[in-house]
């Protein structure tokens, strides 16, 4: 999860410069956590040009929403909640959406840069992203329920605690941990390893 540096603006500074019309603040919020946005997409939807498109429409999310980030929570648990949304969003639309406006260029440039960069530009990667198990695990979250995937995802990806998870999903602490697990449990018979996602996610295949 992007961190701020010594010297560096932090994400709620940016966020409540952003509310206030800065538009500069938001470009780099946006191209700060596009990547972040991206993998969560990619995961949850696990359709390369669905992903994109859930993509675009997180970060469009972002741009007209900000003005409600109040800073109760830390910016990336609100924009987990988001790109989460729009993911789900995505897999019940199946389609692209029209975008317009000056908030919506600045998103659109965000998600055209994540598919130029395409897998290779991902700090979100974690070992669940290998290359020789990124298909494997793809299409063992493809057989995990869409809640329990998610939890998953937020989890051993995202690397949201259990109360964050809760907050993004809006459900109780103990909900959470019952998806997580037995998402967890469906991926390790998908995947045919007892050990993998047991545990923390540096447990991970």
């Amino acid at each position: 999860m992007a961190e701020a540096r010594p010297g560096e603006v932090s994400d709620e500074q940016l966020a409540m410069a952003a509310a206030g019309g800065d538009r500069r603040a938001l470009e780099l919020l946006l191209d700060r956590h596009v990547d972040r946005v991206h993998a969560v997409c990619r995961r949850v939807v696990l359709h390369q040009e669905d992903a994109l498109d859930a993509t675009q429409e997180g970060l469009l999310a972002v741009s007209r929403g900000i003005g409600r980030f109040d800073g109760r929570s830390r910016f990336t648990t609100w924009l987990h909640r988001v790109a989460t949304n729009a993911a789900l969003d995505e897999l019940r639309r199946k389609r692209r959406r029209p975008v317009t406006g000056h908030l919506e260029d600045v998103a659109a440039g965000a998600g055209e840069r994540v598919a130029a960069a395409g897998a290779s530009r991902d700090p979100g990667r974690t070992p669940m992203d290998g290359v020789d198990a990124r298909l494997d695990v793809d299409a063992a979250l493809a057989q995990v329920p869409e809640e329990f995937r998610v939890a998953v995802v937020l989890r051993d990806l995202a690397d949201l605690d259990y109360g964050e998870i809760a907050e993004v999903l809006d459900v109780p602490l103990g909900t959470v941990k019952s998806r997580v697990n037995r998402g967890r449990a469906v991926l390790r018979a998908a995947l045919g390893n007892p050990k993998a996602v047991a545990g923390r996610r540096t447990e991970t295949p």
